[in-house]
């Protein structure tokens, strides 16, 4: 990107994608979603490494 040109700032948007471990429902959410509403399981962000 040549100097001197704006970057689009996206920190409006803070939502982040969570995987239930348990049955693999995927949920977008600006904060930790809780319990799985499909099984009762853990969600994961999905930006996170399960390592």
């Amino acid at each position: 990107m040549p100097h001197g040109q704006d970057v689009e700032d996206d920190t409006a948007d803070h939502s982040s994608k969570y995987e239930c471990l348990e049955c693999g429902a995927i949920v977008e959410s600006e904060t930790h979603p809780g319990e799985c509403p499909e099984c009762g399981g853990d969600f994961q962000n999905r930006a996170k490494s399960l390592e």
